[in-house]
């Protein structure tokens, strides 16, 4: 039989906060740039494994209207870590995307995000061809360590 996945109405939560101001298109990234493992094959058919401690890093991009509470709030979070790194206190978080089955069954695909901090800056553009683009904020994350769970 096949199978379905009807999926929306997914959550960002970033230290207790519920972001819902998001932009268009893909306002949520994440991403794992590293591999888990490093693999190398030896002499007579021998294989070498060793694991990558940063194959569990994270990567989140959101996109999030400017000037925003979501907005305000995310940059108080990255002023205080600019302000004095060693006393910031690290993001946690969990993105959970709602995955239906076309029959009213819903499971949550959930991302546990573990220690985090702001990459960059937020950038800015003034456009006068009317770029939409220019009331959005991109905020870049990286986690330690991100689990993931289906319920």
């Amino acid at each position: 039989m096949a199978q379905v996945s009807v999926s929306g109405n997914d959550t960002i939560i970033i230290n207790s906060r519920l972001l819902t101001a998001f932009a268009d298109g893909d306002n949520a990234k994440l991403t794992f740039p590293n591999e888990l493992v490093n693999v190398k094959p030896g002499k007579n058919g021998n294989t070498l494994f060793a694991g990558i401690a940063t194959g569990r890093l994270g990567e989140l991009v959101l996109n999030i209207i400017r000037g925003s509470a979501d907005d305000a709030f995310l940059l108080t979070l990255q002023q205080t870590q600019e302000n004095d790194l060693p006393t910031f206190t690290l993001l946690n978080g969990v993105f959970v995307k709602r995955i239906g089955n076309g029959t009213g069954q819903v499971a949550n695909d959930t991302y546990k995000l573990i220690n985090g901090v702001f990459t960059k800056r937020v950038e800015a553009v003034s456009n006068v061809d009317g770029d939409t683009k220019q009331s959005v904020v991109e905020y870049q994350f990286k986690f330690a360590a991100v689990g993931r769970q289906i319920q």
